[in-house]
């Protein structure tokens, strides 16, 4: 088996309140598996699909430009881009006060 090549984040802004990251993804590329510490949300900048490789098994979610969404503390995966094309998304992870 190969290893997939790694995602590139981007850190834009880590204050008190938020930690905002571009993520970008060429084909094949991977998060590695990882928990989240902070509430987080998720604004696609490009649109795409995502492998999710969770506790639960392999689910797959659409990215669509523009179309955010949150997920929890807590929230275990490895995110990869099984797409042909390069895929992106800023994530803001909210700090607790």
């Amino acid at each position: 088996m190969t290893e997939r090549p790694k995602a590139v984040p981007t850190v834009q802004i880590d204050n008190d309140q938020v930690v905002v990251t571009e993520w970008r993804f060429a084909p094949g590329a991977e998060t590695g598996y990882h928990r989240h510490g902070m509430e987080y949300v998720v604004v696609p900048i490009t649109n795409g699909e995502l492998l999710l490789e969770t506790p639960e098994g392999e689910r797959r979610a659409a990215l669509v430009l523009g179309q955010s969404y949150t997920r929890q503390i807590g929230t275990e995966h490895n995110v990869i881009n099984p797409c042909e094309h390069e895929v992106a998304f800023i994530e803001i992870e909210l700090k607790s006060r």
